[in-house]
Parts: structure tokens; sequence; C-alpha cells
């Protein structure tokens, strides 16, 4: 009889087939996620390996498994030592197994792989080790390809003024620094880690007054997704404050963020360059202005000088004929003053046109100012106390004495009605040496050494609008009646002839400071002061004058002729070439106009001298020209009479040129 066993086994084998779909799901999921699963029996010494393991090591399945003896040679030499050590860790002390190393496949591929371990335990003893093994090649050399670019770009960022960066803007308002290069702590003063994470410390270091500008710019660009560019002041800790250019472009983030990626550079000397631009750009609109308006006053004064030649000259022979108890000796008296503040009236305009004409000579100007005091005291009056400080070993100077004379009148009578009641003036010298860099004010001098006049007072000051039009002829800040708007004007025109410069520092209610600005003579020391000349003597000499407006050469003529000169009286210079060829006699004196029809004064000079050598010539002119002064300024020899001049300043000039040799 046989007999037999029945087991239901159903469970057992349905337990057995979940195994092996578990087993393939494993191996499926370690495929898709390249993660390798093993295990090591410490006891049997034998391993097991999953699907994606044997493909990492690069052996088939089915082929023999290295054991925990074996498995270290797939390694590199140089991981072998730190493996054997975290593996007898893990054994030994339970340390979980965590490194990354290369491996030499079987097939001679070298990938790196990274290898999770842990033990399982036994009565506290390690029995079996099992875990993951994953082939992380890409990563690393991806890893290595982001630091080879982050190393070149740290590199050329450094080599680049200024910082790259990138800019990341969120929803709720928080901004940070995600990259910056180390060019942000010449920039912002802050460093890439301090902002990496919140952007706030570089918004602090935005001035003040710029910060609502550029957020509202960022705002902008962010909204309409457009190029980011503004050009703005920081204050920086050691650097203080200094302007900033940056630029940049948004693209918006998968969560909602804008990031930017941009440049922000230091523009400081730039916008200072462009200052100075612009400094100069207004400099050179006024100086044309300026320009301008002494053509045009220059040749109303010169048509206007020869109406007052004929008004003095009359009034003065007029007055020699009345005798002075008569009422009509007083009349004629009114009319000279009127003439005469009318012919200062022109003078200043002249001046300021540069058309005046001068006679330079080597001034010291301690002995010229301190010559002036008293009057200038007077002119200020005694409420207004006058500071002078003169300066010992002050250069030397070369300008006509009579233009400090103006210089000094117009700005002590200008800070004097700056004061309301009492206040002081303070007129001081020195020496200065400028260079490219100072070479400033309203009126630029060159670079080198210049003697300063300043005139300071504790006056009312002006604001920048009155400070930029001050030297405009007819521009005044004074009520109606009380000033000309000429006084500046000349200053200007002085200071301009002699080659010299201005500047002006004035605040409202700080009064004023003019610093004149005359470039030191090199050469001989200055003469002494002369005595005072002797009465002039009547003439006997013969003396051709030559004068277009004929109201001016017939009393030019009667004025010699009262003083015993023979007169021959021309109103062109063919006439008077004419006359210089028919006379049998001597003629003396050559006493001509400069700008005539037909030939100016030099060259009629020119003429008849080369018949005449030994003859002695007097120009007489109401504004200057090139024909006998460059700029205004009269060449050593030349005798010049400025319309219009009374009998006594043309008695004088006409006796200086008859006494010396002629200068051509």
């Amino acid at each position: 009889m046989v007999h037999s066993i029945i087991t239901d086994i159903t469970e057992r084998k349905r337990a057995e087939e979940k195994l092996r779909a578990s087993d393939a799901l494993l191996n499926e999921v370690g495929q898709i996620a390249r993660i390798g699963g093993w295990e090591m029996d410490l006891m049997t010494r034998k391993a097991n390996w999953t699907r994606t393991t044997y493909d990492i090591v690069g052996i088939d399945p089915g082929e023999p498994i290295p054991g925990p003896d074996e498995h270290l040679d797939y390694y590199l030499p140089e991981y072998r030592p730190l493996i054997a050590k975290a593996m007898r860790a893990l054994i030994e002390e339970n340390e979980p197994l965590d490194f990354e190393a290369q491996a030499r496949t079987a097939k001679g591929n070298i990938r790196w792989v990274h290898a999770i371990g842990r033990a399982v335990l036994q009565e506290g003893k390690c029995v079996k080790i099992h875990g993951t093994l994953q082939d992380v090649t890409e990563r690393k050399r991806a890893e290595e390809r982001l630091r080879t670019s982050d190393e070149l770009l740290t590199k050329l960022s450094a080599q680049i003024p200024g910082v790259i960066y990138q800019y990341q803007y969120f929803p709720g308002g928080h901004s940070c620094f995600p990259f910056a290069s180390q060019g942000i702590w010449d920039t912002y003063e802050v460093t890439p880690l301090e902002v990496r994470d919140d952007g706030a410390k570089v918004f602090e270091r935005i001035h003040l007054a710029d910060r609502d500008r550029v957020v509202r710019s960022i705002l902008d660009s962010r909204d309409h997704l457009t190029q980011w560019a503004c050009d703005f002041r920081v204050e920086l800790p050691a650097k203080g404050v200094r302007w900033l250019r940056g630029a940049s472009n948004p693209q918006k983030q998968e969560d909602g963020s804008v990031l930017w990626h941009g440049y922000a550079t230091d523009i400081t000397e730039q916008k200072q360059m462009e200052a100075e631009r612009e400094k100069l750009q207004g400099q050179l609109q006024q100086a044309r202005k300026m320009d301008a308006i002494g053509q045009l006053a220059g040749g109303v004064a010169h048509d206007f000088n020869n109406m007052l030649e004929v008004i003095l000259g009359h009034t003065e022979m007029a007055m020699d004929d009345v005798d002075s108890t008569q009422p009509l000796y007083a009349d004629l008296q009114e009319v000279l003053k009127a003439a005469r503040r009318s012919a200062v009236l022109t003078r200043q305009l002249l001046t300021f046109a540069r058309k005046q004409t001068i006679s330079p000579e080597i001034v010291d100007l301690n002995e010229t100012v301190a010559g002036m005091l008293k009057m200038l005291r007077r002119l200020i009056g005694e409420n207004i106390n006058l500071d002078w400080q003169p300066r010992e070993g002050l250069w030397p100077v070369m300008l006509d004495p009579s233009q400090i004379d103006q210089i000094l009148a117009n700005l002590c009578v200008n800070a004097r009605d700056a004061i309301e009641d009492v206040g002081a003036i303070a007129i001081r010298l020195e020496n200065a040496v400028l260079d490219e860099t100072c070479s400033s004010g309203q009126i630029r001098p060159a670079p080198g050494e210049h003697v300063v006049l300043s005139v300071s007072d504790s006056g009312c000051g002006m604001d920048e609008e009155t400070t930029a039009r001050i030297f405009e002829p007819f521009f005044t800040t004074k009520e109606m009646g009380k000033g000309t708007g000429l006084g500046l004007a000349a200053v200007y025109g002085i200071v301009q002839q002699n080659g010299g410069g201005i500047d002006i520092c004035s605040e409202p209610g700080l009064g004023t400071t003019f610093a004149i600005y005359l470039p030191r003579h090199v050469g001989a020391a200055a003469a002494g002061t002369s005595e005072a000349a002797a009465p002039v003597p009547r003439g006997t000499e013969t003396v051709l004058v030559v004068e277009d407006e004929v109201a001016i050469l017939k009393m030019a003529k009667k004025m010699l002729e009262a003083q015993g000169y023979t007169v021959l009286a021309a109103a062109s210079p063919g006439e008077a070439a004419s006359l210089f060829a028919a006379h049998t006699g001597e003629i003396d004196l050559l006493m001509t106009d400069v700008i005539m029809p037909e030939m100016n004064g030099r060259d009629l000079a020119t003429q008849l001298l080369a018949i005449r050598p030994d003859l002695k010539c007097l120009f007489m002119s109401g504004y200057t020209a090139d024909v006998i002064a460059r700029h205004g300024v009269l060449d050593e020899g030349i005798h010049f009479i400025h319309k219009p001049f009374s009998i006594r300043d043309l008695e004088s000039k006409i006796r200086e040129a008859l006494e010396e040799s002629h200068g051509g």
C-alpha cells in the first residue's frame, strides 16, 4: 500500500511569485533610476547584485560576482585605502557607508560611482552588508564643467571694471543676488556672500536721493520685461559718494520671480568730466554772448565818442571865452560835467568790449592799491571798515595803472551797495600758481604764476543766477537810477584785455568775494614814480591834422591854433597826402585818426614817414584797432590820445609826441 502526503503550498507559491515580481520591479526601477542594488554575505563571502549593478560594473549577469575581498580591485588605487577604511568602520562600528570614487569597469572604462551601504546585524554582529551603487559620471562631469565655467567667469570678471551679477526679485518682494563677481566689493563695498540670499544691503548703499528712482525703474523692468538701465549714486563707507551705471536684462522664472543678468560699473570720473565739459560749454557760450554784446557796445561807444569830443571841445573853448562870473559860465560847466560823465560811460563800454586803448607798464600792486586807499575810503563811507592786506614779496604785473583804479573803484562801490548798514570790505593781495586742475572761474585764467587781487565784502551776497549775469553790460541789481550796469562789465573787459581771470564766490546772506588773477610779469623792475609834470608850453610847430569827422577836424584845428600851432587840416588820407606834398615848409607832427575811409592812420603815417623820416606821429581814436594796438595794448613808442579828449590832454600829448623820437 502506498501512502502519500499532499501539502497545500499555494501560499508559498504566491509568496515566491510576489518576491519574483518585487525583484523584477526593483531591477526595473534600478535601471530607470540607474541605481544598482548589492548585498555581501560576510559568512559565505558571496555577493548578490541587481541588473543595474552588473551594468555599472560592466559584466554580464551570470558571471562571477566579486566578493568582499575582490571588489576593491575595481576602484582606482588612490581610492582603495579610503574605501577599505569605510568598510571596516561599517562592519566593526556599524558606521553607514557613503562615498564617491572612480572605478574601472570590466570593460576598462573609468566611471564615477556613488556607493551607500548599511550593515545587517545578527546578535550584534554584522553578518551582511547591503546598499546601492549609482553611476554619477555625468553629474561629476557637469560639476567639473560648472566649476571650470565658474573659474573662467571669476577670472574674466576680475578683468572687467565693476561687478557682473544675477539679481532675483521674488513675488513677495524679497530679492537677492544669486551670483555676483568679486567686483561687487569695489562698487558697493559688500561681499558676494553677504548678498547671495538678501539684496537689502546693496539697496542700503544707494543714495537716498536716488533710491526711489532706482526702485521704480527696477519694478518697471520687472512688469514689462524690458532692459533695466540706470545711472545713480551710492554712498560707500570708505569711498563716499560715487556714481554707478548699471544695465541688465530680465527673464521670467517658473516660480514667478524675475532674474536679471547684468553689470554695474563706477562712472564717477566720467560724470566729473561731463560736469566739467558742461561747465566749459556754458563758459564758452557766455564768452560768445559777451563778445557779441562787446561788438555792439564798442560800435555804439565809438560813434558816441566822436559826438562827445565835439561837445567837450567846444564847451571848453567856449568857457575860455566867457568870464567865470557870468551865468553862462555856470551853464557851460554843467554841460561839461554831463559830457564828462557820458565820456566815463563810453569808456566803461569800451573797456568791456576790450576796445579801450591802454599803455601798460610794470606795476607794483602794493604801491598802486595803497595810493588809492584814501579815495576808496571816501567812496565807501565811514560806516564800512576797509581792511587792506598787502603782501610782501609780491610779484610785479604789467598793465595800465588806470585800469587798477577802475577795477578797485567798481568793485568797492558794488561792495558798498551790497552792505545795508555797517560792514566791512577787505582788499588783499597774494601770489598764486595755477595748474590745469585749479584753473577755473567766471573768466578762466591760464595756468601759471599770477598775482591775485581779491575784494571781499560782508554784504547781501548773490545767487547763482545773478552771478552768471553779473558782467553783462546794463545788467544791475540796483534800483532804477542807482546803477548803470557798466562797472563790472568794465572790470570784465580789463581782465580779459590783460590775459587774466576772475573768480566769484558768493552766496545769499554770506557776502561776496571777487578774485582778480593778473599774470606775473617777468622782467625789469617797475620804474620809480615820476615827478609832477611841468606846465605845458605853447606851441610853435606845424601840425597836419587828419580826421574824417568834419566837426572834430574843425574843433581840433581851433584848439591847436589857440595854443600857437600852425595847423593843416585834412578830411581824408588822400587830402592829407596832397597837403603834405604841396606844403613847402616844415611839418613837425602828423595827428591822425586811426580808422578812416580810403586808408587807415597807420598806413598813412608809414607813407608820409617814407618821405620825411623825422616826422612825429600822434594817433587818435574813439576805440582801439589792431592797426596801432594788439588787442588794445599799444606797442612801445606809439603816441596815442583817446577820444573824447580835453584841451589840456591834447596839449600834453602833442608836446609829448613832439619832444620824443617818433615810433613809426
